[in-house]
């Protein structure tokens, strides 16, 4: 099963977060299947703070992608919705 996670990078202190599709049985900073964009907590601008590819995390929800809380929320605040259910 494909995840929507956080991966952190920067250094102690001051962390900064690319927003992956990932194997949800890999580490949390593995190896992704594909990054998505970034999100920088402690930005001032808020128009840096969250940068998403919103087609392709549309994509990955499409076709199953499960997002982690904190991703969902993200992700509506960027605009990108979960998919209608289809029956």
């Amino acid at each position: 099963m494909v995840k929507l996670r956080l991966k952190r990078t920067g250094r102690r202190h001051r962390p900064f977060y690319r927003i992956v599709a990932i194997d949800r049985r890999g580490r949390r900073d593995g190896e992704p299947i594909e990054e998505l964009g970034h999100y920088d907590p402690l930005e001032k601008d808020a128009a840096k703070r969250l940068v998403i590819d919103p087609e392709r995390a549309a994509h990955w929800l499409r076709v199953g992608a499960q997002p982690s809380e904190t991703v969902a929320k993200l992700l509506e605040k960027a605009g990108v919705g979960k998919p209608a259910a289809t029956a």
